[in-house]
């Protein structure tokens, strides 16, 4: 039987065909225009955010840090320098793995777990493409054990900077102060701008007042770099602004000598320029070693320091506040003649002790068995308790207040260091408010030979003492080196006092150091000037009325204090110095020793001699 086949529809299939083509025609053309745009797009409206992207990923902007300003003291003698040094630093996105990354370096670089967790604490602070330092001032084996092995450690390097270093070590570190790393608080606080690529700030002294000034601003530099980020060339850079120079009224080899006098009491001594105000010296003893907290010191190594009895970060010369002792007594004694209460050869009986009236309290005086007839030269000369007693009942708290408050007792001095305290110059007004209780006459008393509420700061005492030394023009202390000459006589009020009277109190203070009678005769052998001086004792702890005072039996702690005050030549004084030795016993024995070394050296120098 024969086979049928079906005939092609030919017509179908070229219809079919066609539109095959037509579609994939169209294809082409939307695929074509789809990458036309997007050539359109990319070099035309997208071009600068892609030219952008691609040199972010070319190049990279490095922070340059300024150079911190050198501080000097007044004959150009470095206190404060910058010395290059090698840290070791990690890139938080450069570093795969931060955690195994430390951990290796740990146990390579015997690193401690303490500087590991202030590198880690640190991180948060930073941005992921900065530079942080996990170890600085690396010493030369350090380095070397970490070069061999650096291709090891992506994302850390070792980089010279400079740390800041201090030449003379405790001698000026509470005046100068010390620099250490930046903490949470204080970035809140700080400009971003100005302190990026800066890892530490004053924290301290000089360092820390004139923070703005040493800074200075960073610069920047825009690096190209490599696929694997390592840098090619600078393209083109910023210099940083280095921080200022600042050069101090200080003269450290006075500082050292202080240092050197006070061997192991503690307490400190200050000693101005009368006609300038410069602080030529500023001593709080015993110090510490500031160069550890530049490169970050440990916390065993800072709590070895906060928790020693000796105290070495407080400062003793700003902050501490001790009772004057008899070295008010000479400003006691110009009250009273200003006063018109008494006269320089009034004369007055001290048994050993004094009474108010209807009281059967005595204020015992330090001579057991009394003074007998003593005047005021002679109650300054010999630090008669008994005679200042009566002055001081005779003169009233109130007037006391106001008169000492003319020398700057119980107010800042205006110095330029942050954290500087008043001291406490009492009254009924300032008992009332801190005490809740009325004034008592006993306090009077005891106000008038520097004891009871009354406390002073060595610098305090220094000023007041430049300021009597200056005919009652109040001294301005300061330790930045003026560019232009400081005048005291017309910068400052002067209080109305009467010449005669201020002379007759510096005759007194002469004959302290001068007459055998005076608490501070020693202090006059070998000298050929003459100095105007005033000795004092505080009490550490009250004496019972039946009890007596006998160091031998007490530990050194309860010793009293020794103070002296003194200004020199005494004629035509150019310096003024106030010295604090804790538990220190007299102040004619191991205060005025002090005193006396800093006034030759001074005077010396300046050709006074």
């Amino acid at each position: 039987m024969p086979q049928h086949f079906a005939l092609q529809n030919i017509y179908s299939e070229n219809r079919l065909f066609l539109s095959r083509i037509v579609v994939i025609f169209s294809l082409i053309i939307l695929l074509l225009t789809a990458l036309v745009a997007r050539l359109i797009y990319l070099q035309i409206s997208g071009h600068e955010y892609y030219s952008t992207q691609a040199n972010n990923n070319r190049i990279k902007i490095a922070t340059l840090p300024p150079t911190r300003g050198i501080i000097y003291d007044r004959y150009g003698k470095i206190l404060a320098e910058n010395i290059p040094a090698y840290s070791l630093e990690l890139t938080p996105e450069l570093t795969p793995d931060i955690d195994e990354t430390l951990t290796r370096l740990k146990h390579l670089l015997n690193l401690t777990e303490e500087r590991v967790n202030q590198f880690k604490h640190q991180l948060p602070r930073h941005r992921s493409f900065d530079s942080i330092p996990l170890l600085m001032k690396m010493d030369d084996s350090t380095v070397a054990r970490f070069a061999v092995v650096q291709h090891e450690y992506p994302g850390v390097d070792i980089h010279a900077r400079l740390i800041r270093h201090y030449p003379y070590g405790s001698i000026g570190a509470h005046l100068v102060g010390y620099v250490g790393r930046i903490n949470k608080n204080e970035l809140k606080t700080l400009s971003a701008k100005d302190y990026k690529g800066t890892h530490t700030l004053g924290k301290t002294g000089i360092e820390k007042t004139y923070e703005s000034e040493l800074h200075g601003l960073p610069g920047h530099a825009e690096i190209e770099t490599n696929a694997q980020l390592r840098p090619i060339k600078t393209i083109k850079s910023e210099a940083p602004i280095a921080g200022k120079d600042l050069h101090l009224s200080v003269d450290i080899e006075l500082q050292r000598i202080a240092s050197h006098a006070f061997q192991n009491h503690s307490g400190a001594v200050v000693a101005i320029e009368i006609a300038t105000g410069d602080i030529l010296t500023m001593l709080s003893h015993p110090s510490f070693d500031p160069n550890p907290f530049s490169s970050g010191i440990s916390t065993t190594a800072y709590n070895a320091l906060q928790n020693s009895d000796q105290n070495p970060l407080f400062d003793r010369a700003l902050r501490g506040q001790y009772p004057p002792g008899s070295t008010i007594k000479p400003f006691i004694g110009l009250a009273g003649l200003q006063f018109g209460l008494t006269q320089i050869n009034t004369p007055l009986f001290c048994p050993g002790y004094y009474q108010l009236p209807n009281v059967n309290h005595r204020y015992r005086d330090w001579k057991t068995w009394g003074h007998g007839l003593v005047t005021l030269n002679d109650a300054i000369v010999q630090s008669c308790d008994v005679y200042f007693y009566d002055l001081a009942r005779t003169l009233g708290i109130d007037r006391i207040h106001q008169f000492l408050g003319q020398f700057g007792f119980g107010q800042k001095t205006g110095i330029d260091l942050i954290g500087e305290k008043s001291g406490t110059l009492p009254s009924r007004v300032w008992k009332r408010q801190h005490k809740k209780l009325p004034w008592y006459p006993g306090e009077t008393l005891i106000t008038g030979i520097g004891q009871g509420f009354m406390q002073t700061t060595p610098l305090q005492l220094a000023v007041a003492t430049a300021t009597l030394a200056n005919q009652g023009t109040l001294v301005r202390p300061h330790l930045l080196k003026q560019d232009t000459p400081f005048n005291n006589n017309s910068a400052n009020p002067t209080t109305d006092l009467n010449p005669a009277y201020i002379r007759d109190i510096i005759n007194s203070m002469i004959n302290v150091v001068h007459t055998p009678k005076g608490t501070a005769y020693k202090l006059s052998k070998n000298i050929a000037f003459k100095i105007a001086g005033k000795t004092g004792t505080a009490q550490v702890f009250t004496v019972k009325q039946k009890e007596k005072y006998d160091a031998k039996k007490l530990s050194s702690k309860l010793l009293d204090h020794a103070l002296f005050i003194a200004f020199a030549p005494a004629k035509s004084p150019k310096i003024a110095i106030a010295v604090i030795v804790e538990n220190g016993g007299h102040g004619g024995t191991t205060a005025a020793p002090i005193a006396k070394k800093i006034i030759i050296d001074y005077l010396n120098k300046n050709a006074v001699l």
